[in-house]
């Protein structure tokens, strides 16, 4: 499997030479950034999610260069951008809405006195109307944007690192197992039976 996810990523070669991410320059010829480990692979992986998440565009820009600011790998911050993609955009984007929209007190029932109003037909058409309408979804979609981008980010590599310990710890019992058979065969040959 993790062979299989290993192809899936970009490397190093074709990320350096891509033409968004030239601007980076021979900071991408760092090898702590394309080796596999579990702080950079849960970092970048997180990374990845938080700007996949908050930025509608030039997403793998940013992430490679806060990637590379703080030594994470680059590859899986680069995958995990992929989290927004055409076919999740519309779901996170209405979630994001709808959290913001709660928080700010604008949902429903619980609408303050004061909530804007919207806008009646004759200025829906006018640009102030459109502005007032692009306002009023703004604000409460980048706070939920900013809240859900940095929550599943916190939470990724948090996951991320559990996973890596979980697999450490899972491979250790099988060394174990394997080792005590071979100890028992030679600590019989040594008492000579």
């Amino acid at each position: 499997m993790i062979d299989r996810l290993k192809r899936l990523l970009p490397d190093a070669e074709s990320v350096r030479n891509n033409r968004w991410l030239r601007w980076l320059g021979p900071t991408l010829h760092d090898p702590r950034l394309w080796r596999p480990s579990r702080h950079g692979v849960a970092l970048g992986v997180a990374l990845g999610i938080f700007f996949g998440l908050l930025v509608p565009l030039a997403q793998i820009p940013l992430s490679v260069g806060m990637a590379v600011l703080l030594r994470a790998n680059v590859p899986t911050a680069i995958a995990s951008t992929l989290v927004s993609n055409p076919v999740t955009f519309g779901p996170i984007y209405y979630m994001a809405y709808r959290i913001g929209n709660t928080l700010l007190g604008k949902d429903g029932a619980h609408a303050p006195q004061n909530a804007p109003k919207p806008p009646d037909e004759s200025t829906a058409a006018t640009p102030e109307g459109t502005w007032e309408r692009i306002t009023s979804v703004g604000k409460p979609l980048l706070l939920g944007l900013a809240i859900m981008a940095s929550a599943m980010g916190l939470l990724a590599y948090l996951v991320v690192t559990w996973l890596w310990q979980l697999k450490t710890w899972l491979s250790g019992r099988r060394t174990e197992r394997t080792a005590l058979p071979l100890a028992d065969t030679k600590q019989k040959t040594d008492t000579g039976q």
